[in-house]
């Protein structure tokens, strides 16, 4: 609805009858108030240009530029020789008068020196005065009658300006001045002046022409006449006018410029040119208060004398002085006035346009921002594939709709463009129609949201309707499989697994879906196509539960109603029921036989019983595989989009502390990588053998390689816990935290990688526990070994990663095969004996690492802290080359000790292992060992034998090279043992005796 005409124009500051007019017009009050702020500022440009131009011209009128364009500053020299000048005084009828004083050196005055000073002298009066005419009074008493012929036709020939009367002091002397008057008879017609000439023989002649208050001093006057400050007054006077005429040139082409400017459009533009203009404008006003002071300072001097003697009476130059400074001032001030006037009416369009360009661009911003939140809002359009996946995107939707601070954003946006409506900003039809539209989108989108979760929320009770269901048939399906069937082979068990079977059928009421017409009507919004799929399993799977539950009970009660037998008439003895033609009971054949057929197929119903339950079983396993696989995937999407995401964030940097800054690699580790893994290929490929569990040991074998990641995530974990302790109570985890509305911490999410790798243990046990036999149990059971071997690789990574004080480089060392704590002893044969004893009597305690060269002994050190913190660390201690290492495998004493040595025993380490167990696995991987570098030098030395034999002739050689055995001490430490370099050492030199 269109706002009253009276409202806008109240808001426009229009009249009624303006406003009336504008109405009546037809066309819309923005435009109209467009209009009238250009109007209004144009107003304000002509009325500062206009005062500016009258300043212009009062200053050509004041210097006279058109016929004198002469300064006192250009021609002082030739005023300080003061062969005339202006003293200020006015004749009867106001003529200006022109003193030629006295000078002797007049003829010598060069004639463009008289010139300028004339013309010069001649423009200081007014154009009135100067219109009346001026007097010329010609000062020539000391001199002579030539010189008086000569300054009259100078002046003759060459004054400027008009004149009224000449009035001359002839030369005092009795010959010259009698001379004169005979002469100027003679002569007077030469002078060819218009105006009348006078010859006066004394001041006293020359009072009756002027007025003594008109005259110098020195013609008999009491007028004071200081020649020095009428120069300095005047050079003043003068650049003051061409001051303000310089910074009126200068305002006017500045104003002209910020009138033709056109406005940018974008911020950067516009707010360096305010701030360009406003560097012009301050530099503007320095000049206008720089002439303004100029002016005062001026004005105060011209008012001297009357402020020493107020008495004082000034002349007309000096009256005329005062003016000129002062409507000079206030043609100033006026134009000061204007400009401030049209500068802030430039400044407030300029900040107006900087403001409507930060409310456009922020307008393109949120505008954006809401078409990504209407996009990413479609992508809410999935119902879930189940309770959990629901779960999850209503909770991501509602963290969405709390991190959507876009829409608040726009509501803001919109109330800002109100309050510039309402302080009249010029462009209120561009503002009013973007205003409008925000709050449309915002409108638009709240609603969608609240749809979006109100949609949300009728699947996510479906999913759960859903998931009580088929829950209960899971583990009604799972009770029947759990049912010993030998037990209700008896009237007790059937009767009790009957009961059992009742009870639980008790529960349908809260769990059980009753009727698919009715949930297709409830939640036919939600039903998508894979959601009627679902529901329709569901009710399958109702259907088939309540169907192996009637056959059980049907069996069940048959079994329960059966009178028990007695016992004599059949065998009871297992040899009878095997082969009943053996029984000593020959009596009752046929019984027998009887009895022997229904054992049978009892068994045989048992056994295929059995193999149902087992199926169930493996069933039960593979859902719950595949559901916490998807869990799984969901918690990992959950966390890098909560988390690690919205370290990225620039909103959300202020929150983030510095360590944690630059360091989501650190955190997270691969996470991403094990993510896309788990989501793109794993989780499919379960999904492939969902109703084969058996034989899903064959996805972990194709995928084995690629599990691998977790080796490096778990090797990362305890720089990621180190730095977590370090930042867990920051805002920046809180504010993520209580976004995703997670009871747990990062922490807790953060270990979830290494509980799924271990989770895939237990749950192929379980597979291969219930698929004995089966197809697939072998590729379960590789899966699991490969499985326990990536276990064990990384805990033995876990382990060696935090060996400290090495200096070798691990990788040289070969592959880590095992690694464990022991009880060690050393022996010396060159130490001490109480050394010795000493050694003996008290084991060192070191974790022991095997590699596939090096046999390396660390102390172990347990640290202070929490988590991965309190893992421990190693010092390092020895190291043994494996190719000089011995091995004795029984130690006397105990059979849990073991030896190592080396130097041909001239060191010993004697191992207690924690058991016979661990003994029996190290020395077996240490054969392993040693046995593989014995079969590498043994096919080193038959490629070098045989290059030897094709050189030598076959008569050199005719002993054999002897390979010495390898012999394990199986009992008594005191047998000598070839370690692998005495082996080398004794083949080395057999093989040099015989060359």
């Amino acid at each position: 609805m269109s706002e009253a005409p009276g409202r806008q124009a109240s808001r426009l500051n229009l009249s009624p009858a303006t406003a009336s007019l504008f109405w009546l017009t037809g066309l819309p009050f923005p435009l109209l108030r467009m209009i009238l702020w250009m109007k209004t500022e144009e107003m304000a440009l002509g009325t500062m240009l206009e005062s500016l131009r009258l300043v212009t011209q009062n200053i050509d009128e004041i210097m006279q530029q058109e016929s004198s364009p002469l300064c006192a500053i250009d021609i002082t020299p030739d005023l300080r020789k003061q062969f005339a000048y202006l003293s200020g005084g006015r004749g009867q009828n106001g003529s200006p008068i022109i003193v030629f004083p006295e000078f002797p050196a007049f003829g010598e005055i060069q004639e463009r020196e008289f010139h300028n000073v004339l013309t010069y002298l001649t423009s200081i009066p007014s154009l009135s005065a100067a219109g009346v005419g001026f007097i010329l009074v010609i000062d020539r008493r000391q001199d002579r009658w030539a010189a008086v012929k000569g300054t009259l036709l100078r002046i003759a020939g060459s004054f400027p300006g008009n004149l009224q009367l000449v009035l001359v002091l002839r030369p005092t002397t009795l010959f010259q001045r009698t001379l004169s008057d005979i002469l100027f008879k003679f002569n007077k017609d030469e002078f060819k002046m218009k105006v009348p000439m006078i010859m006066l023989s004394s001041v006293t002649e020359l009072h009756s022409y002027i007025d003594r208050t008109q005259l110098t001093t020195e013609l008999g006057g009491t007028q004071e006449y200081c020649h020095e400050k009428w120069i300095s007054h005047r050079t003043a006077i003068e650049g003051f006018a061409l001051m303000v005429k310089r910074t009126a040139q200068i305002l006017q082409s500045f104003g002209t410029e910020l009138a033709e400017t056109e406005l940018p459009n974008d911020i950067q533009a516009t707010s360096n040119l305010l701030g360009t203009h406003i560097n012009k404008k301050s530099k503007m006003k320095e000049d206008l208060l720089v002439a303004l002071g100029q002016g005062s300072r001026l004005l105060e001097s011209i008012n001297e004398p009357v402020v020493r003697d107020p008495d004082h009476n000034m002349n007309q130059d000096e009256l005329e002085n005062l003016a000129t400074v002062q409507r000079l001032l206030s043609q100033l001030n006026e134009t000061e006035r204007a400009f401030d006037e049209f500068w802030e009416r430039h400044k407030t369009k300029l900040e107006q346009c900087l403001l409507l360009r930060h409310f456009e661009h922020n307008y393109r911003e949120v505008r954006c921002l809401l078409d990504q939140v209407a996009q990413r809002l479609t992508a809410f359009s999935e119902v879930g594939i189940s309770p959990a996946h629901a779960d999850h995107i209503f909770r991501e939707l509602s963290s969405h709709e709390e991190r959507v601070c876009v829409l608040d954003r726009a509501q803001a946006l919109a109330r800002e463009g109100d309050e510039l409506i309402q302080n009249t900003h010029y462009a209120e039809d561009s503002i009013q129609p973007k205003c409008i539209e925000l709050r449309a989108v915002n409108e638009e989108l709240s609603t969608y949201l609240r749809a979006k979760k109100d949609h949300l929320l009728r699947a996510i009770e479906l999913h759960h309707s859903l998931e009580r269901a088929a829950k209960w048939c899971d583990d009604g399906i799972y009770l029947l499989a759990s049912q010993p069937v030998d037990k209700c082979q008896s009237h007790d068990g059937a009767e009790s697994a009957l009961q059992e079977i009742e009870r639980y059928l008790d529960t349908a009421g809260q769990n059980k879906l009753t009727d698919p017409s009715a949930i297709c009507r409830d939640y036919e919004t939600v039903l998508n196509l894979e959601f009627r799929d679902q529901v329709d399993k569901v009710f399958q799977k109702q259907v088939s539960m309540q169907e192996m539950f009637e056959k059980r009970r049907v069996s069940l009660k048959k079994l329960a109603a059966k009178h028990t037998r007695p016992v004599q008439p059949v065998a009871p003895r297992p040899e009878a029921i095997k082969s009943p033609l053996s029984s000593p009971v020959d009596t009752h054949p046929v019984v027998c036989s009887q009895v022997e057929g229904q054992l049978q197929s009892n068994r045989s119903a048992s056994m295929s019983e059995e193999d149902e339950n087992l199926a169930i079983l493996r069933k039960h396993v593979m859902n719950e595989l595949l559901e916490t696989e998807r869990a799984y995937v969901e918690e990992l999407l959950c966390v890098l989009q909560g988390y690690a995401s919205e370290m990225d964030n620039p909103a959300m940097a202020s929150l983030m502390p510095i360590p944690l800054q630059n360091k989501k690699d650190v955190l997270f580790g691969n996470m991403p990588e094990i993510y896309h893994f788990h989501k793109r290929t794993f989780l499919r490929e379960l999904e492939e053998y969902e109703d084969c569990p058996e034989l899903v040991g064959r996805c972990f074998l194709e995928r084995m390689t690629d599990l691998q990641i977790y080796e490096k995530y778990c090797q990362n974990k305890p720089r990621s816990e180190s730095l977590w302790r370090q930042c867990s109570d920051c805002s920046f985890f809180q504010e993520c935290q209580k976004k995703l509305e997670h009871k747990l911490g990062l922490d807790s999410y953060l270990l979830k990688p290494v509980q799924r790798i271990t989770k895939y243990q237990l749950l192929l046990k379980e597979l291969l526990k219930y698929s004995k036999g089966c197809e697939g149990s072998e590729d379960l059971q590789e899966a699991l070994t490969s499985i326990l071997g990536i276990l064990k690789a990384v805990n033995d990574s876990m382990h060696l990663i935090a060996i400290t004080g090495y200096d070798g480089n691990m990788g040289d060392l070969g592959r880590l095969l095992m690694q464990g704590s022991f009880s060690v002893w050393t022996e010396h044969k060159k130490g001490h004996a109480k050394v010795k004893d000493l050694a003996r009597f008290k084991p060192m305690q070191r974790h022991l690492f095997l590699h596939e060269k090096a046999l390396l002994f660390c102390k172990r050190r347990e640290e202070n802290g929490e988590g991965y913190e309190k893992a421990p660390s190693y010092s390092f201690k020895q190291s043994l080359n494996m190719s000089a290492v011995g091995i004795t495998e029984n130690a006397k004493g105990d059979n849990k000790k073991f030896e190592v040595w080396c130097n041909s025993r001239e060191e010993v380490y004697i191992v207690q292992a924690p058991t016979s167990e661990v003994k029996t696995t190290w020395v077996k991987e240490i054969r392993k060992v040693l046995t593989t570098q014995l079969e590498a030098y043994r096919g080193r030395q038959g490629i070098l034998l045989h290059s030897l034999i094709m050189i030598q002739s076959t008569e050199a050689v005719r002993r054999t090279v002897p390979v010495p055995l390898l012999c394990w001490s199986t009992c008594q430490p005191q047998v000598s043992h070839l370690t692998h370099t005495d082996l080398l050492e004794s083949q080395s030199l057999s093989f040099t005796n015989e060359k």
